[in-house]
């Protein structure tokens, strides 16, 4: 996911951003101070000293029946630890706001004749959002943005988050998803206390609310096919045609509605659909899906149920159960808006939440589509969820990434409503600058070189005392052995080097760190013509102070051969290559629609050398008595971590976090290389352009015969490889690159 080296500047050099530190953060609510949740995890971080809050269950507050069902309390014996969720802490005054717009709605709410200042004398609730997961896969990146706004909002405000699963769909969901996300809430920091919910803890009262939308004609049962359903529906530019069901009497449409939850139809055979506009430009409002029959077994509720709700009707009434004040989304639904609104008009509730919507966390090289994760495990491109490679935060955590570089980076951007797309850059500077100041120097010898010093005395060992850390002398030092071999990495020596050059090369010198000053002599090469040994010596004078008259400008890092240890290393790479497209969020849609093909293009996509293990690289002895998620500086190297699933005997296994800035020659190289590739892809883009100009549109899926076998008139493909029908929506896709290819053409 990372690239190992830095492209941009520091983040905090950039304009409008400045640097966050641990103070700054716990004064806004982030917890950095405090008791650390029970996860028993090793990289757990502090969290804000909590306050017991008292208990409360939310509810909707009803104008008529049906009523509201009270939500569950839940948390006390699923959940341990303090209520996080129920911190009081002031918001900054005088201070730039750190989310934006959607504090300015909240101080708007809280003043004077505000929505919500009747609240403010509420400890611990003052205002209520949350965070609604569909438990369908494991949390990425994009959700560690939604998960600081909403708990740290909260905090903020004197408020509290709840943690909502919004378990509507049996067919995708699973335990094993719930628990993953309860864990990476608490990884972040954030403990929601006792308000843990979920979806289908309402399923009487939701259902209840469907029947009341059936009984005031607002609802109705419609027995259209799916084709039909979508043909009738329209498109943003053609108005949607009236169900010939909807004009079905309430108490048919209710006997219909019945005698689908008590099981007598198939799935696809009914589905009950709100009552709006057919001709509404809003494509949200043209009777949107309220239920689906699913003959499918529920993690929680097992098979009470054969019918369920849909994500845009169950959202917004889950909300209003719980009493939520401030509903937060992506920018993606904001059309949805008007649908969530309608829904709480036309239902018994009396103080309806609102809904806000803010920009989605898009980084470069991140893949945050559930659906291509999903599909890189089933693949097993990937070893699981939590891959390395992978932006999930299983997968981060795995990586080394601390939660607290991910939340720093979550705050310099800031939030606002503007679509964007953030280098990984800035994250990776995040990340260096909290690992920096916190995590001990080793030597290391990732691709080792031998070297042999001719002049030091055969069986002579010295002892030299290594800072753990340069800059930060209270963090001690350690004891390293010197001998006649010694280990420095192959790159370290160059037979025909430039004059920038200022490591070994052929009569060179270099200074050992902690060592002394060493001059090769000669350079032993196997039959093949590689390098597999050099032959120096040394000068005496040099180990602990360098002589006035000595000028030697490099400075390598070693270990030796007599006293080291063997250790695996995983060094990553973007998973991807190119432009990994940010996704549209993925909304559950009406069930005559074909869920969202994810397709196998991508993984065409996927980098070779996103994974490469060194198997025998060189670790001072004190290496082998480390435990998973160990975090170092490999001096010159970069960040690295142990890995959970490191073997308790054997070689321990070590992950690249992210590699140290550039600099010097090294930098010099790669920038030219970077130029040279970008004219190579420039020119290579200008070629692929020409060549599409001349390629016609019916003639350009059909040499793919691996991958299809029919096509329609036009030469969009029809049929897989297999000859199995593709999905429509993989049609739909398919049709939309042909159009585009037609315009190219024709041009």
């Amino acid at each position: 996911i990372l690239s190992p080296r830095a492209r941009l500047p520091c983040a905090h050099s950039l304009p409008g951003m400045a640097p966050f530190n641990s103070a700054y953060l716990a004064s806004l609510g982030i917890p950095f101070a405090g008791p650390p949740t029970a996860l028993h995890l090793p990289e757990e971080t502090l969290v804000l000293e909590q306050k017991a809050a008292p208990k409360a269950t939310p509810k909707a507050t009803p104008k008529a029946t049906p009523k509201a069902s009270a939500a569950p309390a839940g948390g006390t014996d699923k959940q341990k630890g303090p209520p996080g969720g129920d911190q009081v802490a002031k918001a900054p005054a005088g201070e730039k706001k750190t989310f934006g717009f959607l504090q300015e709605v909240v101080d708007a709410d809280l003043a004077a004749g505000g929505r919500c200042a009747s609240r403010k004398g509420l400890k611990g609730d003052v205002i209520r959002t949350r965070f609604p997961p569909e438990p369908n896969g494991y949390l990425h990146i994009g959700h560690a943005k939604s998960i600081t706004v909403n708990f740290t909002l909260a905090q903020m405000y004197g408020g509290r988050c709840h943690l909502r699963f919004d378990d509507t769909n049996p067919a995708a969901e699973e335990t094993e998803y719930v628990e993953s996300i309860q864990e990476d809430v608490k990884w972040l920091g954030f403990d929601w206390g006792k308000h843990l919910y979920f979806a289908s803890d309402y399923f009487d009262q939701l259902y209840e609310w469907a029947e009341h939308l059936i009984k005031n004609g607002k609802a109705y049962v419609d027995s259209q096919t799916p084709e039909e359903m979508k043909k009738n529906r329209g498109s943003v530019t053609v108005p949607g045609t009236d169900s010939k069901f909807r004009s079905r009497s309430a108490d048919e449409n209710l006997k219909l509605f019945r005698e689908m939850r008590d099981g007598k139809y198939k799935e696809g055979e009914h589905v009950l659909r709100m009552k709006g506009d057919m001709k509404s430009p809003n494509m949200n409002m043209r009777d949107m899906p309220i239920y689906r029959i699913l003959h499918k077994s529920h993690h929680r509720t097992g098979d009470k149920w054969c019918i369920y709700p849909l994500y845009d009707f169950a959202h917004g009434q889950e909300d209003s159960i719980e009493g939520i004040t401030h509903s937060i989304c992506t920018l993606e639904f904001e059309a949805h808006r008007e649908l969530y609104e309608w829904f709480t008009s036309n239902l018994p509730i009396e103080t309806p939440p609102k809904q806000f919507e803010m920009a989605r966390l898009n980084v470069t090289t991140f893949l945050t589509s559930k659906r291509k994760l999903l599909k890189l495990v089933k693949a097993k491109v990937v070893d699981g969820w939590d891959d390395p490679r992978m932006s999930t935060l299983s997968g981060m955590r795995r990586r080394g990434v601390t939660p607290e570089a991910l939340k720093n980076f979550i705050l310099r951007l800031g939030v606002t409503k503007q679509i964007a797309v953030t280098d990984v850059a800035v994250l990776e500077d995040c990340i260096r600058e909290d690992l920096d100041p916190k995590v001990h120097r080793r030597m290391v010898v990732l691709n080792p070189l031998k070297v042999v010093i001719e002049d030091y005395p055969d069986g002579k060992e010295e002892e030299v005392e290594a800072l753990n850390h340069p800059s930060n002398p209270d963090m001690g030092s350690r004891k390293l052995k010197f001998s006649r071999e010694v280990f420095i990495e192959q790159e370290d020596f160059r037979e025909d080097a430039p004059d920038s050059f200022f490591r070994l090369k052929p009569d060179g010198e270099v200074k050992l760190r902690y060592g002394y000053v060493i001059k090769v002599k000669q350079v032993v090469k196997d039959k093949a013509g590689k390098v597999v040994e050099l032959k120096c010596t040394h000068d005496p004078a040099t180990r602990d102070v360098m002589p006035t008259d000595r000028k030697v400008k490099g400075v390598i890092h070693w270990v030796s051969a007599k006293h080291c240890c063997s250790h695996k290393v995983r060094l990553y790479d973007p998973l991807l290559k190119g432009e990994v497209e940010a996704p549209a969020e993925e909304v559950e849609a009406d069930p005559d629609a074909e869920e969202a093909d994810a397709g196998d293009d991508f993984l065409k996509q996927v980098n070779p050398q996103s994974l490469v293990e060194l198997k025998d690289a060189k670790f001072e002895q004190s290496m082998s008595a480390v435990k998973p998620f160990d975090r170092f500086q490999f001096e010159r190297n970069g960040f690295f971590v142990v890995d959970k699933y490191s073997p308790a005997t054997g070689p321990v296994i070590f992950n690249r976090i992210i590699g140290l800035k550039e600099s010097g020659l090294k930098k010099d190289e790669n920038v030219a290389a970077a130029s040279r590739s970008r004219k190579e892809e420039q020119a290579k883009q200008a070629a692929e352009k020409e060549a599409r100009r001349k390629l016609d549109p019916k003639q350009m899926f059909r040499s793919q015969t691996d991958l299809y076998s029919k096509f329609d008139d036009d030469g969009v493909p029809t049929h897989n490889a297999e000859g199995e029908p593709l999905p429509k929506s993989r049609v739909k896709k398919l049709k939309q690159e042909w159009e585009k290819q037609k315009k190219i053409f024709e041009s």
